[in-house]
């Protein structure tokens, strides 16, 4: 074999140990665990973006995976679900690009509150309402009503930080773009008022049609500095479905006794409607300081209190 020849033959051995180094060295890269939660949030942006933001939430991802995610095929956007916790890269990769989430349907009533809601989410979904409740305390706007009555649908295994931020992220959002098509701004202190108003219609009023009135009521009390009076301040928390009775109205000592004390309660007895919201920001112009359940399951609403007692006597009569 000539010199030449020889020197050709070296560098083909050489070039064919390298590209075996980089094979092998490529197969244990791509066999080196990731650790992960059972679900995870893939945000927006190209394939670079993606694990660039995954890196900094701990996941041990480098460029080279930028390139392989790549040839794969990109994320969508979202919360998937991963399933396993331990997982190769390569798996792991592959999982980014193809899993979907398994999404659960969670619904917020008008009218409950914060604490049977988050008690019924725990219970659904197989979290711990402890937890949940020390999340919103930390990453809701609002005391109450930091979750917008609504329904949402969740990927199956979040976890409890996760939702709250979800959640609260969202409903802020929604206040946020409402306040700023009302009011051209978004002071949380002001809306916080107005959901307080708007809670105490969403527990009085009978339906939608009523709020309007029931919010003209509430205005009218507080522009003359009557006590409320209501019944719904006194359903928050706990007692959000308790009958308040005579007793009640005695002994409960906090500032959503609107029997005890003038003005609002401090925040929100519970989570709103649109329409709740809509009927404190308008509520209908009326002379009313009275209203009265009727044998119909309604209202009648009155401008003085002799035509109040009026109506109070019908009620009874028809309970004859």
């Amino acid at each position: 074999m000539t010199r030449s020849a020889k020197r050709i033959f070296r560098i083909i051995e050489w070039v064919a140990s390298m590209l075996l180094f980089i094979l092998i060295s490529f197969i244990f890269y791509t066999t080196l665990p990731v650790k992960t939660t059972s679900t995870l949030f893939i945000p927006q942006g190209s394939v670079s973006s993606i694990i660039t933001q995954l890196s900094k939430k701990g996941y041990a991802l480098s460029p080279i995976d930028t390139y392989l995610l790549v040839l794969m095929g990109k994320p969508q956007s979202g919360w998937i679900t991963i399933g396993q916790t331990d997982l190769n890269r390569i798996d792991f990769l592959h999982k980014l690009v193809t899993a979907k989430a398994k999404m659960v349907k969670v619904t917020l009533i008008p009218g409950e509150t914060t604490v049977l809601f988050l008690r019924e989410l725990g219970t659904k979904l197989s979290l711990d309402t402890a937890k949940l409740q020390a999340y919103y305390d930390r990453y809701s706007s609002y005391k109450e009503a930091g979750i917008y009555a609504n329904t949402y649908y969740v990927p199956l295994g979040i976890q409890e930080k996760h939702i709250i931020l979800f959640l609260t992220s969202q409903s802020d959002r929604k206040y946020h773009d409402l306040a700023q098509k009302i009011y051209g701004t978004y002071d949380k202190k002001s809306w916080n008022r107005l959901l307080t108003i708007a809670s105490i219609i969403q527990k009085e009023a009978a339906d939608k049609n009523e709020m309007p009135l029931v919010a003209s009521v509430i205005y009218n009390r507080l522009k003359r500095r009557m006590a409320l009076q209501m019944d719904g301040s006194l359903n928050y928390g706990e007692y959000s479905h308790s009958k308040i009775t005579a007793k009640r109205i005695r002994h409960d000592q906090s500032r959503f006794n609107t029997y005890k004390y003038k003005g609002l309660p401090p925040y929100p007895v519970c989570a709103v409607s649109f329409d709740a919201i809509k009927a404190a920001i308008k509520p209908a112009k009326t002379d009313y300081l009275y209203f009265m359940k009727n044998s119909r399951g309604t209202h009648d609403f009155s401008d003085t209190f002799s035509k109040h007692r009026e109506n109070i006597k019908k009620v009874k009569a028809s309970k004859l």
